[in-house]
Protein backbone atom coordinates (compact mmCIF):
# COMPACT_ATOMS: atom_id res chain seq x y z
CA UNK A 1 0.00 0.00 0.00
CA UNK A 2 1.19 3.38 -0.49
CA UNK A 3 -0.18 6.95 1.27
CA UNK A 4 1.42 9.87 3.44
CA UNK A 5 1.69 9.86 6.81
CA UNK A 6 -1.91 10.89 8.22
CA UNK A 7 -1.79 14.56 9.41
CA UNK A 8 -3.83 16.59 11.06
CA UNK A 9 -5.38 20.28 10.27
CA UNK A 10 -3.24 22.95 11.17
CA UNK A 11 -6.03 24.76 12.60
CA UNK A 12 -6.24 21.72 14.82
CA UNK A 13 -3.18 22.61 16.69
CA UNK A 14 -2.24 18.75 16.05
CA UNK A 15 0.97 18.01 14.52
CA UNK A 16 2.57 15.48 12.02
CA UNK A 17 4.71 14.68 15.00
CA UNK A 18 1.90 14.49 17.75
CA UNK A 19 0.52 11.81 15.27
CA UNK A 20 3.33 9.92 14.91
CA UNK A 21 3.39 10.08 18.79
CA UNK A 22 -0.26 8.36 18.82
CA UNK A 23 0.24 5.89 16.14
CA UNK A 24 -0.13 2.48 18.22
CA UNK A 25 -1.93 3.84 20.78
CA UNK A 26 -5.15 4.65 18.76
CA UNK A 27 -7.15 7.51 18.37
CA UNK A 28 -10.49 7.99 20.09
CA UNK A 29 -12.86 5.58 18.28
CA UNK A 30 -16.71 6.81 17.76
CA UNK A 31 -19.56 5.03 18.82
CA UNK A 32 -21.04 1.86 17.30
CA UNK A 33 -23.38 3.62 14.72
CA UNK A 34 -26.54 2.56 14.05
CA UNK A 35 -27.50 2.13 10.98
CA UNK A 36 -30.80 4.05 9.45
CA UNK A 37 -32.12 1.51 6.72
CA UNK A 38 -34.72 2.12 3.85
CA UNK A 39 -34.74 1.44 0.29
CA UNK A 40 -36.36 4.47 -0.95
CA UNK A 41 -32.90 5.30 -2.87
CA UNK A 42 -29.73 4.42 -3.54
CA UNK A 43 -28.31 6.91 -1.64
CA UNK A 44 -29.69 5.68 2.06
CA UNK A 45 -27.41 4.01 4.07
CA UNK A 46 -27.89 0.52 4.90
CA UNK A 47 -27.23 -2.70 6.62
CA UNK A 48 -24.85 -5.40 5.04
CA UNK A 49 -27.59 -7.03 3.16
CA UNK A 50 -30.20 -4.68 2.29
CA UNK A 51 -28.72 -3.25 -0.53
CA UNK A 52 -30.03 -2.40 -3.66
CA UNK A 53 -30.24 -2.16 -6.52
CA UNK A 54 -29.80 -5.79 -8.44
CA UNK A 55 -26.60 -6.63 -10.62
CA UNK A 56 -26.70 -4.34 -14.23
CA UNK A 57 -28.78 -5.66 -16.48
CA UNK A 58 -27.47 -8.12 -19.33
CA UNK A 59 -25.22 -6.62 -21.72
CA UNK A 60 -26.54 -5.32 -25.15
CA UNK A 61 -25.55 -7.80 -27.67
CA UNK A 62 -24.31 -5.96 -31.44
CA UNK A 63 -23.81 -7.61 -34.65
CA UNK A 64 -20.83 -9.53 -35.29
CA UNK A 65 -18.36 -8.17 -37.79
CA UNK A 66 -15.01 -9.75 -36.79
CA UNK A 67 -14.07 -13.00 -38.29
CA UNK A 68 -12.82 -15.86 -36.34
CA UNK A 69 -8.79 -15.14 -36.91
CA UNK A 70 -9.12 -12.45 -34.60
CA UNK A 71 -9.02 -12.08 -31.26
CA UNK A 72 -12.89 -11.78 -30.31
CA UNK A 73 -14.21 -8.57 -28.14
CA UNK A 74 -15.85 -9.21 -24.74
CA UNK A 75 -19.22 -8.35 -24.20
CA UNK A 76 -20.20 -4.53 -24.32
CA UNK A 77 -19.83 -2.98 -20.64
CA UNK A 78 -23.17 -2.93 -18.20
CA UNK A 79 -22.29 0.22 -16.10
CA UNK A 80 -24.88 0.77 -13.46
CA UNK A 81 -26.61 4.30 -13.42
CA UNK A 82 -24.24 6.85 -11.31
CA UNK A 83 -26.87 7.32 -9.04
CA UNK A 84 -27.30 3.14 -8.09
CA UNK A 85 -23.14 2.75 -8.21
CA UNK A 86 -21.53 2.30 -4.56
CA UNK A 87 -20.74 5.18 -2.68
CA UNK A 88 -16.44 5.04 -1.51
CA UNK A 89 -14.76 7.21 1.18
CA UNK A 90 -11.15 7.12 0.10
CA UNK A 91 -9.03 7.98 3.33
CA UNK A 92 -5.30 8.92 2.77
CA UNK A 93 -4.25 10.71 -0.08
CA UNK A 94 -0.87 9.73 -1.19
CA UNK A 95 0.82 8.29 -4.11
CA UNK A 96 -1.31 4.93 -4.46
CA UNK A 97 -4.69 6.84 -4.00
CA UNK A 98 -3.68 10.01 -6.27
CA UNK A 99 -1.68 8.03 -9.24
CA UNK A 100 -3.91 4.90 -9.41
CA UNK A 101 -6.98 4.82 -7.50
CA UNK A 102 -8.57 8.01 -7.67
CA UNK A 103 -8.34 7.86 -11.41
CA UNK A 104 -9.53 4.19 -11.42
CA UNK A 105 -12.54 5.02 -9.77
CA UNK A 106 -13.75 7.64 -12.28
CA UNK A 107 -14.05 5.20 -15.06
CA UNK A 108 -15.91 2.28 -12.43
CA UNK A 109 -18.94 0.76 -13.03
CA UNK A 110 -20.80 -0.21 -10.13
CA UNK A 111 -18.44 2.31 -8.19
CA UNK A 112 -17.88 6.05 -7.22
CA UNK A 113 -16.12 8.18 -5.25
CA UNK A 114 -18.04 10.17 -2.70
CA UNK A 115 -16.06 11.32 -0.22
CA UNK A 116 -12.25 11.51 0.78
CA UNK A 117 -10.45 11.56 4.54
CA UNK A 118 -6.81 13.03 4.87
CA UNK A 119 -5.02 15.17 7.25
CA UNK A 120 -3.87 18.00 4.95
CA UNK A 121 -6.59 20.26 4.58
CA UNK A 122 -5.37 22.29 1.60
CA UNK A 123 -4.33 19.27 -0.37
CA UNK A 124 -8.27 17.66 0.03
CA UNK A 125 -9.58 20.75 -0.84
CA UNK A 126 -7.87 20.16 -3.90
CA UNK A 127 -8.27 16.93 -4.84
CA UNK A 128 -12.01 17.38 -4.00
CA UNK A 129 -12.22 20.11 -6.05
CA UNK A 130 -10.88 17.49 -9.22
CA UNK A 131 -13.14 14.86 -8.80
CA UNK A 132 -16.06 16.51 -7.66
CA UNK A 133 -16.39 16.09 -3.68
CA UNK A 134 -18.43 18.38 -1.79
CA UNK A 135 -17.05 20.37 1.03
CA UNK A 136 -19.55 18.47 3.44
CA UNK A 137 -17.87 14.75 2.16
CA UNK A 138 -14.60 15.91 3.57
CA UNK A 139 -13.09 14.48 6.95
CA UNK A 140 -9.93 15.07 8.70
CA UNK A 141 -8.61 12.14 10.94
CA UNK A 142 -10.34 13.45 14.03
CA UNK A 143 -13.79 13.67 12.40
CA UNK A 144 -13.52 10.33 10.73
CA UNK A 145 -16.29 8.60 13.01
CA UNK A 146 -18.71 11.10 11.28
CA UNK A 147 -18.58 9.11 8.40
CA UNK A 148 -21.28 7.02 9.98
CA UNK A 149 -23.93 9.20 9.25
CA UNK A 150 -23.10 9.84 6.18
CA UNK A 151 -25.49 8.24 3.98
CA UNK A 152 -23.55 7.58 0.81
CA UNK A 153 -20.47 6.37 2.12
CA UNK A 154 -21.74 2.45 2.02
CA UNK A 155 -17.62 1.47 1.54
CA UNK A 156 -14.61 2.69 3.46
CA UNK A 157 -10.82 2.11 1.72
CA UNK A 158 -8.23 2.60 3.72
CA UNK A 159 -5.18 3.54 2.20
CA UNK A 160 -2.72 4.34 4.94
CA UNK A 161 0.40 3.05 6.20
CA UNK A 162 0.10 -0.68 7.36
CA UNK A 163 0.60 0.46 11.08
CA UNK A 164 -3.04 2.58 10.86
CA UNK A 165 -4.89 -0.20 9.37
CA UNK A 166 -6.35 -1.62 12.50
CA UNK A 167 -7.39 1.36 14.21
CA UNK A 168 -9.10 3.10 10.83
CA UNK A 169 -10.45 -0.49 10.42
CA UNK A 170 -12.11 -1.12 13.01
CA UNK A 171 -13.48 2.62 13.09
CA UNK A 172 -14.42 2.30 10.21
CA UNK A 173 -16.59 -1.37 11.28
CA UNK A 174 -17.85 0.42 14.45
CA UNK A 175 -19.54 3.51 11.64
CA UNK A 176 -21.45 0.31 9.97
CA UNK A 177 -19.23 0.91 6.62
CA UNK A 178 -17.99 -1.86 4.63
CA UNK A 179 -14.52 -2.04 4.74
CA UNK A 180 -11.83 -2.67 1.96
CA UNK A 181 -8.12 -2.20 3.56
CA UNK A 182 -4.67 -2.38 1.60
CA UNK A 183 -2.12 -4.86 1.89
CA UNK A 184 -0.89 -6.08 3.95
CA UNK A 185 -3.91 -6.21 5.94
CA UNK A 186 -1.48 -5.05 9.20
CA UNK A 187 1.36 -5.20 11.44
CA UNK A 188 0.70 -8.46 12.57
CA UNK A 189 -1.72 -11.89 13.03
CA UNK A 190 -2.48 -10.85 16.58
CA UNK A 191 -3.97 -6.99 14.58
CA UNK A 192 -5.71 -9.31 11.85
CA UNK A 193 -7.82 -11.13 14.14
CA UNK A 194 -9.34 -7.98 15.83
CA UNK A 195 -9.85 -5.97 12.46
CA UNK A 196 -11.82 -9.60 11.56
CA UNK A 197 -13.31 -9.97 14.93
CA UNK A 198 -14.67 -5.99 14.33
CA UNK A 199 -15.76 -6.46 11.65
CA UNK A 200 -17.78 -9.76 11.92
CA UNK A 201 -19.76 -8.02 15.34
CA UNK A 202 -20.55 -4.92 13.24
CA UNK A 203 -22.03 -6.91 10.39
CA UNK A 204 -19.63 -5.39 7.54
CA UNK A 205 -17.96 -7.43 5.04
CA UNK A 206 -14.13 -6.72 5.05
CA UNK A 207 -12.30 -6.86 1.85
CA UNK A 208 -8.13 -6.91 1.83
CA UNK A 209 -6.93 -5.32 -1.75
CA UNK A 210 -5.35 -8.35 -3.43
CA UNK A 211 -5.36 -6.96 -6.72
CA UNK A 212 -3.06 -10.06 -8.34
CA UNK A 213 -6.33 -12.03 -7.28
CA UNK A 214 -8.44 -10.13 -9.79
CA UNK A 215 -5.93 -9.20 -12.71
CA UNK A 216 -6.48 -11.55 -15.50
CA UNK A 217 -2.72 -12.86 -16.65
CA UNK A 218 -2.41 -13.95 -13.10
CA UNK A 219 -5.84 -15.62 -13.01
CA UNK A 220 -5.15 -17.04 -16.44
CA UNK A 221 -1.80 -18.65 -14.97
CA UNK A 222 -3.26 -19.98 -12.38
CA UNK A 223 -6.15 -21.80 -14.06
CA UNK A 224 -3.52 -23.65 -16.37
CA UNK A 225 -1.61 -24.92 -13.10
CA UNK A 226 -5.42 -25.79 -11.87
CA UNK A 227 -5.88 -27.59 -15.24
CA UNK A 228 -2.54 -29.34 -15.03
CA UNK A 229 -1.99 -28.44 -18.72
CA UNK A 230 1.80 -29.06 -18.50
CA UNK A 231 0.96 -32.17 -15.70
CA UNK A 232 2.29 -31.21 -12.18
CA UNK A 233 3.57 -28.04 -11.11
CA UNK A 234 6.90 -28.78 -9.43
CA UNK A 235 9.02 -25.82 -8.53
CA UNK A 236 7.99 -22.17 -8.73
CA UNK A 237 10.77 -19.21 -8.54
CA UNK A 238 9.46 -15.62 -7.31
CA UNK A 239 11.13 -12.25 -7.37
CA UNK A 240 9.87 -8.85 -6.28
CA UNK A 241 12.14 -6.55 -5.88
CA UNK A 242 12.89 -2.38 -6.05
CA UNK A 243 14.69 0.41 -4.68
CA UNK A 244 13.76 2.70 -1.66
CA UNK A 245 15.43 6.15 -1.45
CA UNK A 246 14.07 7.86 1.70
CA UNK A 247 14.92 6.64 4.99
CA UNK A 248 12.31 8.95 6.71
CA UNK A 249 9.33 7.51 4.53
CA UNK A 250 6.85 5.36 6.89
CA UNK A 251 8.10 2.23 5.43
CA UNK A 252 11.95 2.50 6.74
CA UNK A 253 9.91 2.73 10.26
CA UNK A 254 9.05 -0.55 11.77
CA UNK A 255 5.67 1.06 13.80
CA UNK A 256 4.17 2.18 10.34
CA UNK A 257 5.63 -0.54 8.14
CA UNK A 258 5.66 -3.91 10.49
CA UNK A 259 8.78 -5.00 8.35
CA UNK A 260 10.73 -4.15 5.32
CA UNK A 261 10.84 -5.70 1.93
CA UNK A 262 8.85 -8.66 3.06
CA UNK A 263 5.45 -7.51 3.84
CA UNK A 264 5.35 -4.32 1.57
CA UNK A 265 6.46 -6.37 -1.94
CA UNK A 266 7.38 -10.13 -1.05
CA UNK A 267 4.10 -10.59 0.39
CA UNK A 268 3.21 -10.53 -3.62
CA UNK A 269 5.75 -13.84 -4.29
CA UNK A 270 4.01 -15.38 -0.93
CA UNK A 271 0.10 -14.77 -1.42
CA UNK A 272 0.00 -14.95 -5.60
CA UNK A 273 2.04 -18.79 -5.09
CA UNK A 274 -0.76 -19.83 -2.76
CA UNK A 275 -3.46 -18.21 -5.13
CA UNK A 276 -2.11 -19.83 -7.65
CA UNK A 277 -1.65 -23.49 -6.48
CA UNK A 278 -4.26 -23.38 -4.36
CA UNK A 279 -2.27 -24.95 -1.63
CA UNK A 280 -1.12 -24.14 1.52
CA UNK A 281 3.10 -24.07 2.81
CA UNK A 282 3.68 -26.69 5.42
CA UNK A 283 7.78 -25.36 5.74
CA UNK A 284 9.34 -22.34 5.51
CA UNK A 285 12.96 -21.96 5.75
CA UNK A 286 14.52 -17.94 4.91
CA UNK A 287 17.48 -15.86 5.23
CA UNK A 288 16.98 -11.86 6.07
CA UNK A 289 20.16 -9.23 5.20
CA UNK A 290 20.64 -5.88 5.48
CA UNK A 291 24.03 -3.82 4.26
CA UNK A 292 25.70 -2.97 7.78
CA UNK A 293 25.32 1.33 7.84
CA UNK A 294 22.62 2.10 5.13
CA UNK A 295 20.12 4.26 7.11
CA UNK A 296 17.04 3.24 4.97
CA UNK A 297 17.50 -0.45 6.96
CA UNK A 298 17.65 1.37 10.83
CA UNK A 299 14.86 -0.28 11.64
CA UNK A 300 13.46 -2.81 8.77
CA UNK A 301 15.20 -5.66 6.45
CA UNK A 302 16.12 -4.64 3.15
CA UNK A 303 16.19 -8.70 2.14
CA UNK A 304 14.75 -11.38 2.36
CA UNK A 305 14.97 -15.21 0.95
CA UNK A 306 12.67 -18.18 1.71
CA UNK A 307 11.72 -21.31 0.43
CA UNK A 308 8.40 -22.91 1.03
CA UNK A 309 7.58 -26.58 1.36
CA UNK A 310 3.94 -27.45 0.03
CA UNK A 311 2.42 -31.00 0.82
CA UNK A 312 2.62 -32.33 -2.05
CA UNK A 313 6.60 -31.87 -2.01
CA UNK A 314 6.79 -28.38 -4.69
CA UNK A 315 9.07 -25.76 -3.57
CA UNK A 316 8.83 -22.17 -4.18
CA UNK A 317 11.85 -20.25 -3.95
CA UNK A 318 11.28 -16.60 -3.38
CA UNK A 319 13.36 -12.84 -3.19
CA UNK A 320 12.46 -9.60 -2.06
CA UNK A 321 15.00 -6.70 -2.07
CA UNK A 322 14.63 -3.01 -0.79
CA UNK A 323 18.13 -2.08 -2.67
CA UNK A 324 18.07 -3.25 -6.08
CA UNK A 325 16.77 -2.14 -9.66
CA UNK A 326 12.72 -3.30 -10.10
CA UNK A 327 12.41 -6.98 -11.16
CA UNK A 328 8.90 -8.27 -10.98
CA UNK A 329 8.56 -11.46 -11.94
CA UNK A 330 7.27 -15.53 -11.48
CA UNK A 331 7.78 -19.01 -13.14
CA UNK A 332 5.92 -22.17 -12.30
CA UNK A 333 8.04 -25.01 -13.49
CA UNK A 334 5.84 -28.21 -14.73
CA UNK A 335 6.45 -31.67 -15.71
CA UNK A 336 5.80 -30.93 -19.14
CA UNK A 337 6.29 -27.18 -19.54
CA UNK A 338 6.84 -24.02 -17.51
CA UNK A 339 4.65 -20.57 -17.32
CA UNK A 340 6.28 -17.43 -16.51
CA UNK A 341 4.96 -14.29 -15.17
CA UNK A 342 6.94 -11.01 -16.35
CA UNK A 343 5.97 -7.75 -14.17
CA UNK A 344 3.66 -10.28 -12.55
CA UNK A 345 3.08 -7.69 -9.60
CA UNK A 346 3.12 -4.67 -11.55
CA UNK A 347 0.20 -2.17 -11.46
CA UNK A 348 0.20 -3.08 -16.12
CA UNK A 349 2.46 -4.73 -18.47
CA UNK A 350 1.94 -8.41 -17.46
CA UNK A 351 3.73 -10.81 -19.74
CA UNK A 352 2.59 -14.28 -20.00
CA UNK A 353 4.83 -16.79 -21.46
CA UNK A 354 4.89 -20.74 -21.79
CA UNK A 355 7.22 -23.31 -23.14
CA UNK A 356 7.12 -26.91 -24.11
CA UNK A 357 8.60 -29.48 -25.91
CA UNK A 358 7.47 -29.87 -29.44
CA UNK A 359 9.75 -32.68 -30.81
CA UNK A 360 13.49 -31.26 -31.23
CA UNK A 361 12.11 -27.91 -30.73
CA UNK A 362 10.57 -26.32 -27.87
CA UNK A 363 7.82 -24.17 -28.33
CA UNK A 364 7.80 -20.93 -26.64
CA UNK A 365 4.36 -18.55 -26.37
CA UNK A 366 3.13 -15.54 -25.58
CA UNK A 367 -0.41 -15.63 -24.48
CA UNK A 368 -2.03 -12.49 -24.90
CA UNK A 369 -4.73 -10.53 -22.88
CA UNK A 370 -6.71 -7.50 -22.71
CA UNK A 371 -5.23 -5.77 -20.01
CA UNK A 372 -7.85 -4.28 -17.26
CA UNK A 373 -7.45 -1.19 -14.88
CA UNK A 374 -6.46 -3.28 -11.43
CA UNK A 375 -7.91 -1.21 -8.95
CA UNK A 376 -11.22 -0.39 -10.94
CA UNK A 377 -12.17 -4.33 -11.30
CA UNK A 378 -11.16 -4.75 -7.85
CA UNK A 379 -13.38 -1.95 -6.21
CA UNK A 380 -15.97 -3.05 -8.70
CA UNK A 381 -15.63 -6.49 -7.31
CA UNK A 382 -16.26 -5.30 -4.10
CA UNK A 383 -19.25 -3.25 -4.78
CA UNK A 384 -20.51 -6.41 -6.19
CA UNK A 385 -20.06 -8.37 -3.24
CA UNK A 386 -22.04 -5.74 -1.78
CA UNK A 387 -24.74 -5.26 -3.91
CA UNK A 388 -25.11 -9.07 -4.04
CA UNK A 389 -24.73 -9.64 -0.07
CA UNK A 390 -21.60 -12.06 -0.67
CA UNK A 391 -18.63 -12.79 0.96
CA UNK A 392 -15.17 -11.55 -0.73
CA UNK A 393 -12.65 -13.79 -2.38
CA UNK A 394 -10.31 -11.73 -0.16
CA UNK A 395 -11.65 -11.29 2.99
CA UNK A 396 -10.20 -10.72 5.95
CA UNK A 397 -8.92 -14.32 6.60
CA UNK A 398 -6.66 -14.11 3.95
CA UNK A 399 -4.96 -11.47 4.92
CA UNK A 400 -4.12 -13.22 8.42
CA UNK A 401 -3.25 -16.19 6.59
CA UNK A 402 0.01 -14.20 4.63
CA UNK A 403 0.51 -12.79 8.13
CA UNK A 404 0.79 -16.15 9.85
CA UNK A 405 3.22 -17.38 7.09
CA UNK A 406 5.26 -13.93 7.13
CA UNK A 407 5.93 -14.26 11.14
CA UNK A 408 7.46 -17.79 10.51
CA UNK A 409 9.54 -16.66 7.65
CA UNK A 410 10.78 -14.19 10.15
CA UNK A 411 11.10 -16.52 12.98
CA UNK A 412 12.71 -18.40 10.54
CA UNK A 413 15.33 -16.00 9.66
CA UNK A 414 15.87 -15.60 13.11
CA UNK A 415 16.75 -18.83 14.06
CA UNK A 416 18.67 -20.02 11.26
CA UNK A 417 16.22 -22.91 10.54
CA UNK A 418 13.45 -24.13 9.07
CA UNK A 419 10.02 -23.60 10.69
CA UNK A 420 7.09 -26.05 10.29
CA UNK A 421 3.61 -24.13 9.51
CA UNK A 422 0.76 -24.45 12.49
CA UNK A 423 -2.42 -22.63 12.84
CA UNK A 424 -3.06 -21.60 9.60
CA UNK A 425 -7.05 -21.40 9.15
CA UNK A 426 -8.26 -24.67 7.35
CA UNK A 427 -9.94 -23.97 3.41
CA UNK A 428 -13.43 -22.48 3.21
CA UNK A 429 -13.21 -19.05 4.45
CA UNK A 430 -13.08 -17.66 0.77
CA UNK A 431 -16.07 -16.34 -0.82
CA UNK A 432 -17.34 -17.80 -4.23
CA UNK A 433 -15.02 -17.50 -7.09
CA UNK A 434 -15.61 -13.80 -8.90
CA UNK A 435 -16.43 -13.91 -11.96
CA UNK A 436 -14.96 -10.50 -13.66
CA UNK A 437 -16.48 -10.59 -17.53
Amino acid sequence: MESNIPTAAPEDGFSRKDFLRMTGKGLAAGAVASLVTGQSSAQTSRAAGERVPARPDEPIVLEKWKSGVDQQSGPTPTPLAPDQRVGYAVVGLGHLTLENILPAITACKRSKLVALVSGDPVKMKKVANQYSVKPENCYSYQTFDQLKNNKEVEIIYIVLPNGLHKEFVIRGAKAGKHILCEKPMANSAAECREMIAACSQAGVKLMVAYRIQYQPHNRKLRELVQQKAFGEAKLIEASNAQSSANPEHWRHKKALAGGGALPDIGLYCLNTIRFVLNQEPEEVFAYQYSTPGNPLFTEVEELVSWQMKFPNGLVANCTTDYNVHESRHYRVLCEKGWYQMDKAFAYKGQKLQTAKAEGKMELQQEIGLAETDQFGVEMDYFSDCVIRNIKPFTPGEEGLQDHLLMEAIYQSAKAGRPVRISGLLPAGYRGPEPDLQ
